[in-house]
């Protein structure tokens, strides 16, 4: 069983691991485009699975704050729909989860 400032301490460096990805990936989209126009259709594709990516991310960093909150306000590990404890193997899994098993249905 974690406690809660490993909990948090995970939660922290998977925020850090998002950042320096969407970092990475902002950094790819502001390159200057090729000039041949084949190459530009493929980075245009390119970009719209980085862009995917980057939005994914933002709702991933989103989720572990909001867990962070959780933590600080003492609700972490408790549904935010029926109130009940979530599982350490589901917490293992999804560390910023808001829902019980039973809930995220």
């Amino acid at each position: 069983m974690r406690t809660t400032e490993e909990r948090r301490a995970q939660l922290e460096k998977m925020a850090a691991e998002i950042q320096a990805r969407l970092r990475g990936i902002e950094d790819t989209l502001e390159e200057e485009p090729p000039k041949d126009v084949e190459d530009r259709a493929s980075e245009r594709e390119d970009d719209e699975v980085l862009e995917r990516l980057g939005l994914n991310g933002k709702h991933e960093l989103e989720m572990i704050r909001a867990a962070l909150r959780r933590i600080e306000d003492g609700t972490y590990g408790e549904c935010a729909k029926c109130g009940e404890q979530i599982s350490e193997e589901r917490l293992d899994l999804l560390p910023f989860t808001p829902f019980c098993r039973a809930c995220a249905v």
